[in-house]
């Protein structure tokens, strides 16, 4: 089996953070996972829903939204969601995920009673927009909260550990991890692995694409996760000790620092 991309199967694509892509975000991030390129912000605002303070529910609270961007993909402009004057269900069922997974590991008592806000632009799109959401929108919030900490606003970090997320799949009777759009087109498994830094699953999305799979292919692609999450934890930690010790950059400083 060989890959379109060259890749052995139990290999990552490319994985890299811009800090700071977004100055005026409380934290913020560009990933890239191999072609796809997503902008992950976290906002942090004094508040909480009406809900919480209906139900006198402690903390704080955290959200996410996330959008495909119209030159995000080929084939032509994508419409943006309001031109339908409704969210579709694709990201409606995204940004649902990447909330979910990273209120797993945020204290929410510690954020006090402020909301967090996540946002995810896919800038483009080659597959694994929603594990590299994920993943760099960890980042974004590990840089935000440690920022509020360091100023006071915050007494400890509400982020209890970094999630990320791979997708793995079944490609030509093959387990692969961390599938590009041509694999994702054709795989006949499709998996979608999120889990914490120290290999907790957090959420786990498969299902065969008009197919079945085997107790022995899901195990494979099992490990595959497990493996990919633990390198991409790593650069999760490189990313935000690098934008902690660098602020002084600017976002084009940074953009040129990562493409030259």
């Amino acid at each position: 089996m060989e890959r379109p991309e060259g890749r052995q199967a139990d290999q990552l694509r490319p994985i890299s953070f811009v800090p700071d892509i977004a100055p005026h975000a409380t934290g913020s991030v560009l990933v890239s996972f191999g072609n796809t390129r997503v902008i992950c912000t976290a906002m942090i605002q004094p508040g909480v829903p009406r809900w919480m303070k209906e139900q006198n529910v402690p903390g704080g609270w955290l959200t996410a939204e996330y959008a495909m961007l119209p030159y995000s993909t080929g084939g032509g402009r994508k419409p943006r969601d309001i031109s339908r004057g409704k969210l579709d269900g694709r990201s409606s069922e995204i940004q649902r995920l990447i909330g979910r997974s990273l209120r797993a590991v945020v204290d929410l008592k510690r954020l006090q009673a402020n909301t967090a806000w996540i946002d995810c632009d896919v800038l483009q799109a080659d597959g694994g927009t929603r594990t590299a959401s994920i993943t760099g929108a960890s980042v974004a919030c590990a840089i935000a909260f440690d920022r509020m900490v360091a100023d006071g606003t915050l007494k400890t970090s509400p982020l209890t550990s970094h999630v990320s997320a791979v997708s793995c799949g079944v490609y030509e009777d093959e387990a692969i991890l961390d599938l590009c759009y041509l694999e994702d087109r054709d795989a006949r498994v499709d998996f979608n692995i999120v889990m914490t830094e120290d290999t907790n699953f957090v959420e786990l999305q498969g299902s065969g694409e008009e197919a079945t799979f085997s107790s022995e292919e899901m195990s494979t692609m099992l490990e595959l996760g497990r493996k990919g999450v633990r390198e991409i934890s790593e650069l999760q930690r490189q990313a935000v000790s690098s934008a902690l010790g660098d602020t002084g950059k600017d976002a084009a400083q940074r953009l040129a620092d990562h493409f030259n």
